[in-house]
């Protein structure tokens, strides 16, 4: 099942979000937030009348880093011996469809295509005889901006990940796991990232009982579980478009920094 955030395409501000199923071009609309019950209120909408929204509001996106081997090893780094894990402020989170903003402090701006996950319950410490899916609402795309040239010389990574707009997310919330799918990125239509998911070096089941032991993941949260090799830059005019099989394709522009 796939699933949304939007507002009418009339709405005076996302505060006016609404909550929806997604059938074929027609979006149901639901009560309340996408991972309760979605009971459906009967209005229905079709996709050009609305604007999609990010699938949720985090409180937190925590990241994982070299995920898979390939990708590490085109930035020469060792391959984790545990989850590399790091934090994305909710400030960085843009809608399917805005505009990433290239900022003044850095001169090499990347794209890092991502299948991430939204915690749909309540997560801390997770028991050996607990499925870590009991708490996911659903599976989406997500594009983990990064200033490169910032990321090394800083050691701590909250400039090179963390800018405004430099967390994309969306378009929707498919509610089932496919393990054998395939994350892909695009810009201005040329393919630059391609692999599947069984790749990862750490499942889901791990990044999720790793994080588990240390922060409390509210319903919302986002974890974006690494990116594949073929990493590049991105210059103001793009087009740049993160594709996960059985999902959806979220599509962002990039535009300079006007500071």
């Amino acid at each position: 099942m796939k699933l949304c955030r939007f507002v009418p395409s009339d709405a005076a501000s996302p505060a006016d979000a609404h909550a929806g199923i997604v059938e074929n071009e027609i979006v149901a609309e639901v009560r309340g937030e996408i991972w309760g019950s979605r009971e459906r209120t009967g209005q229905q909408w079709p996709l050009g009348a609305i604007k999609l929204l990010a699938p949720s509001t985090p409180s937190k996106i925590v990241c994982v880093g070299r995920n898979y081997a390939a990708h590490a090893s085109e930035l020469g780094n060792e391959l984790p011996k545990e989850p590399l894990i790091f934090l994305k402020p909710p400030s960085s989170v843009i809608a399917p469809g805005e505009a990433i903003v290239l900022p003044s402090v850095s001169k090499r701006v990347d794209f890092e295509g991502e299948l991430a996950v939204v915690i749909g319950k309540r997560c801390k410490h997770v028991k050996p005889s607990e499925k870590v899916t009991n708490y996911i609402a659903g599976y989406t795309c997500l594009n983990d901006v990064t200033a490169r040239d910032l990321q090394k010389p800083d050691g701590q990574w909250w400039r090179a990940k963390g800018s405004d707009t430099f967390c994309p997310f969306g378009p929707f919330l498919e509610t089932e796991f496919d393990p054998a799918a395939t994350v892909e990125t695009f810009v201005n239509g040329i393919r630059k990232q391609s692999a599947s998911i069984s790749h990862w070096i750490f499942s889901l089941d791990a990044i999720i009982r790793w994080i588990a032991q240390v922060m409390t993941l509210e319903p919302g949260d986002v974890i974006a579980t690494g990116t594949p090799e073929g990493v590049g830059p991105l210059c103001a005019g793009d087009t740049v478009e993160v594709a996960v099989s059985g999902i959806g394709t979220l599509r962002n522009t990039v535009v300079a920094s006007q500071d």
